[in-house]
């Protein structure tokens, strides 16, 4: 997800679909204000919980990880603050420095990680990151995480469905496996007040169809991160997100890695039975 300060005042200003619903929680409170209005109390309420105390520069985690294990696979990380691992204590607990640490000890390989994610990127910017790969890079695996922004930024969710298909298409056209996770839970965000929490709900949820959707048809696979994460998130958050209470924190992209993991062995050619919470 992007940085909450950034996204907050576009996001969560008024999604016209439950603009009715929130009028009418606002009669029933007796309350002499219009849905929007309603609205936009939410979202200063959350930016006032939530505040920007980890700034936009994430941890920087590219190295090779077990050298020893020889000629090293290329694990690459795609898409927004998730996963650039914003919120992680260190180096090391980034959700792309966790995965090539247990993709390595799965396949008993090297693995040089290398991070093009960006903080505050929405689907439409994979290109830009595609584009911003070193001359001649290659990678084996290509793990993205999309999509919170585009629903703060109220991008549509065919648009997204659009840009993500072109960005898995262009990897699997240079011969790397991708594994896409999809849109997290915002529901799961406890700063968020209510009832601005239940319409990051169902946006979340609609672009994280429309994401698995689009990864299946193509042939790659999709991690429903709201499923097999999410609820964590929910149970407890005090120890999933981090001090901005928005991004994960190293627990959270511990929980996170752990859950993709099984995919992207899978997507790498290991006879690893096929994890449930995946579609291909």
């Amino acid at each position: 997800m992007g940085a909450p300060a950034r996204g907050s005042r576009a996001t969560w200003r008024a999604a016209t679909p439950a603009l009715a619903v929130l009028t009418g929680l606002a009669g029933a409170a007796g309350l002499a204000v219009t849905g929007r209005q309603v609205i936009r109390r939410q979202a200063a309420s959350a930016r006032a919980v939530i505040g920007k105390p980890l700034g936009e520069r994430p941890h920087a985690a590219d190295r090779t990880y077990k050298k020893s294990y020889g000629e090293p696979l290329q694990l690459l990380l795609l898409g927004d603050s998730i996963a650039a691992g914003l919120g992680a204590a260190k180096p090391k607990h980034t959700l792309g420095a966790q995965l090539a640490a247990r993709v390595a000890k799965g396949t008993r390989r090297a693995v040089r990680l290398h991070t093009a994610a960006r903080v505050g990127a929405e689907t439409s910017m994979l290109r830009a990151q595609l584009a911003g790969l070193p001359p001649g890079y290659h990678a084996d695996v290509a793990v993205v995480v999309v999509g919170g922004n585009d629903v703060i930024h109220r991008v549509r969710p065919s648009e997204s469905r659009r840009h993500l298909a072109e960005a898995v298409a262009e990897l699997q056209g240079r011969g790397t496996a991708v594994v896409v996770g999809t849109c997290p839970d915002l529901g799961a965000l406890t700063a968020v007040p209510q009832p601005l929490r239940a319409m990051g709900r169902l946006a979340s949820r609609q672009l994280a169809k429309a994401q698995r959707e689009v990864t299946t048809e193509l042939g790659a696979t999709a991690v429903d991160l709201a499923e097999v994460v999410g609820p964590f998130f929910i149970a407890q958050p005090d120890q999933m997100f981090s001090i901005d209470r928005f991004h994960p924190s190293s627990a959270g992209y511990k929980r996170t890695a752990k859950a993709m993991l099984p995919s992207v062995l899978v997507a790498l050619g290991l006879s690893a039975p096929e994890p449930s919470n995946a579609v291909r």
